[in-house]
């Protein structure tokens, strides 16, 4: 059975290019997922499609309205999980992806404009996750983000699965070790000998102390 990714946004083109290139592209093909658009203007009943108004009591900004995203969720009867990108929600993960990859639906929801009604997040949304301590123009960033992360877990999606298997975050919190090609030199900076050695065992352990290391040295930077 194919997952399916249903992505709930404004600008359902966003996607077209992006999910039509490399890993979602090629999961797609091969029947391992299925993307399905949803704009949300096609929940909304006057002429002029409006999908936000202006806040309650004041301010700055405009604000998505609930009803187009209740009723496009109960339009979908999506099964899985239905996550809100929002500025608000915690930090995406590699675990938040490992997850998802093992359902067969996954629903995003895509906030625009200054916020979302505070309904979608508590009564709608099973999740709410952002990328991280930044903001962007809309949640189809991360919506975006997230697909890819997920897709590129399903079983088939990556030919090579050491390659996946080796990336960072794979294993809980660990980075993983610096990679090189060829040259062996290049404007005078040179791949680490042990690469070239040929001894598989040094090679392994090289790895495992550079990725401690690195994984070391980005967590405690982020506790300072």
């Amino acid at each position: 059975m194919s997952m399916q990714i249903n992505i709930v946004s404004i600008f359902p083109g966003f996607f077209d290019g992006p999910l039509g290139l490399s890993i979602p592209a090629r999961a797609e093909e091969a029947g391992l997922v299925e993307y399905r658009m949803v704009d949300l203007r096609d929940y909304t009943y006057d002429r002029h499609k409006t999908v936000d108004d202006l806040p309650y009591g004041g301010g700055a900004g405009m604000v998505m309205k609930p009803e187009p995203f209740f009723e496009a969720i109960d339009d979908l009867k999506p099964q899985g999980p239905i996550v809100l990108l929002s500025a608000r929600g915690r930090p995406f993960r590699h675990q938040d992806a490992v997850r998802f990859s093992v359902g067969h639906e996954l629903t995003l929801l895509c906030g625009h404009y200054k916020d979302v009604d505070q309904r979608v997040a508590e009564h709608l949304a099973t999740d709410e996750i952002s990328l991280g301590d930044f903001i962007v123009s809309g949640g189809e960033v991360g919506a975006l983000a997230i697909t890819d992360a997920v897709v590129r877990l399903l079983p088939g999606a990556i030919g090579d699965h050491d390659a996946a298997a080796t990336d960072s975050f794979y294993d809980a919190r660990n980075l993983s070790a610096p990679s090189y090609t060829r040259p062996a030199e290049y404007r005078g900076y040179k791949v680490p000998e042990v690469l070239r050695s040929g001894d598989h065992a040094k090679i392994e352990e090289w790895r495992e102390a550079e990725a401690e290391r690195l994984s070391r040295e980005r967590w405690s930077a982020e506790n300072k």
